[in-house]
C-alpha cells in the first residue's frame, strides 16, 4: 500500500504507524515539532471537552488494544478509550477528556496507563483505564504522537511526527523533548517504540529508519536496517536480543542481535506472497507471536518469529493491533471496532 498522506507543509508522505493502513484514519496533519526544553503537564480546564458516549463506541475505528493486568484497554477514534473485563465479550466506554483521534496506548501494570493521539496530546489513568486526565497537548501543532511506551510507573518515552521523542522521569507531570538524543537530521516519522528482552529500547519509522539504545533511553545509535520503506512496528519476541520489525507490502524482519543484522522473514498466503502492510503485533504469554494488518491479514508464529502461518479474514478489514483475550482467542482492533476472535482471527463459532 502506498503512504497517500501528505503533511502540511511538508513534501513527503507521511508513514504513519498506523494512520496508513486505515484509510479511513488518516487527515492532513501540521508540519511542526514538538519544541522547547520541558514540555508541562496540561492543566485541567473546568469546561474540558470529552469525548461523546456513544452505543455504537465499540463499533467504531480503533487502533490500538491492550492489557491492563487482566482488563483490556481499547482507544480510538474521537478520543474513545473502552475497557473489558470479559475477555473482549462485553465493552463499556471511558470518561476521556478529548475528542481527538488516540493511536497508541500503554499500561506498565494493572492500573498505571498511558494514551497518545493527535495534538500532541498524552492522556494518563491510574485506575486501569476508567477514568482518564490530559497530561499534555498543544493545539497549535497539530504533530500526532504514535506509540507510547514506559519502564515503571514513572519512567516512560512518547514518539511520534516528524522525529518526536519525549520523554518523563515523574510519572507524565512533565514531559522533556529529547528528539535530539537522536540522529534524525530529516525528521523522520518515528512510527513505534518498543523494548527488547536483555538489550534496550527500539524505534523504528519513517523510510526504514531504526534506532536503539541499550540504555533504556538515555542514549540512542543509527543503524543501517534492512528494508528502505517505512517500518510501522517493532516487537521483542521471547528470546534475549531478538526482535521482529515490519511495514508496507508484508515486509518482515526479524533480528537476533539487537538489530545489528537482519533475516527477511516470508509471509506466504493463499495466493502467493502477503502483499498487506503490517500494522500490529503481540506476544502472547506462551511465547506466540501474532502480527495484524491490512486485508484482514493475522499471521502467526510459534518458533519466536522465524516462520509464519498466515490468514486472512473473510471480510478483509484492516486490522490495526492485537492482543491476546485471555482464554486462547484474540482480540483485533482496526476498522469495524474491537472483535474478539479465534486464535487464527477467524469470528467465534465459525
Amino acid at each position: 500500500m502506498s503512504e497517500p498522506v501528505m503533511g502540511v507543509g511538508s513534501c513527503r508522505p507521511l508513514a504513519l504507524r498506523r494512520f496508513a493502513l486505515l484509510a479511513t484514519a488518516l487527515s492532513l496533519l501540521g508540519s511542526a515539532v514538538l519544541s522547547g526544553p520541558v514540555l508541562a503537564a496540561a492543566t485541567p480546564a473546568a469546561d474540558a471537552v470529552y469525548s461523546i458516549e456513544s452505543d455504537k463506541s465499540a463499533k467504531g475505528l480503533m487502533l490500538d488494544v491492550v492489557h491492563a493486568g487482566k482488563r483490556l484497554v481499547a482507544v480510538g477514534d474521537r478520543g474513545h478509550i473502552l475497557y473489558s473485563d470479559d475477555q473482549g465479550q462485553t465493552w463499556t466506554q471511558a470518561k476521556v477528556p478529548t475528542r481527538q483521534l488516540l493511536t497508541a496506548v500503554f499500561f506498565v501494570d494493572d492500573k498505571h496507563g498511558w494514551a497518545v493521539g493527535h495534538d500532541a496530546q498524552i492522556l494518563a489513568s491510574e485506575d486501569g483505564g476508567i477514568n482518564w486526565t490530559k497530561q499534555y497537548e498543544d493545539l497549535k501543532r497539530e504533530a500526532p504522537l504514535l506509540d507510547v511506551w514506559f519502564k515503571d510507573a514513572s519512567n516512560g518515552f512518547a514518539v511520534g511526527a516528524y522525529g518526536a521523542l519525549v520523554e518523563t522521569t515523574d510519572g507524565g507531570k512533565h514531559w522533556e523533548d529529547v528528539s535530539d538524543r537522536l540522529d534524525n537530521e530529516d525528521q523522520y516519522h518515528l512510527n513505534a517504540i518498543a523494548s527488547v528482552k536483555d538489550s534496550g529500547l527500539f524505534i523504528v519509522g519513517e523510510q526504514g529508519s531504526m534506532f536503539r539504545s541499550a540504555d533504556w533511553g538515555q542514549t540512542w545509535e543509527r543503524l543501517q536496517g534492512p528494508y528502505e520503506g517505512s517500518l510501522f512496528g517493532v516487537i521483542g519476541t521471547a528470546q534475549p536480543a531478538t526482535l521482529l520489525a515490519y511495514g508496507l507490502r508484508g515486509n518482515l524482519f526479524r533480528s537476533t542481535d539487537f538489530g545489528s543484522t537482519w533475516e527477511p522473514v516470508e509471509l506466504k498466503a493463499a495466493r502467493g506472497d502477503l502483499e498487506f502492510g503490517l500494522s500490529g503485533a503481540t506476544l502472547l504469554d506462551d511465547g506466540s507471536i501474532v502480527i495484524v494488518g491490512n486485508g484482514g491479514s493475522v499471521v502467526r508464529s510459534s518458533d519466536d518469529g522465524q516462520t509464519f502461518s498466515v490468514a486472512n479474514r473473510s471480510d478483509r478489514i484492516s486490522i490495526s493491533a492485537v492482543t491476546g483475550a485471555g482464554n486462547g482467542n484474540l482480540i483485533l482492533v482496526g476498522q469495524g471496532g474491537v472483535r474478539a476472535t479465534s486464535p487464527t482471527g477467524t469470528e467465534l463459532g465459525k
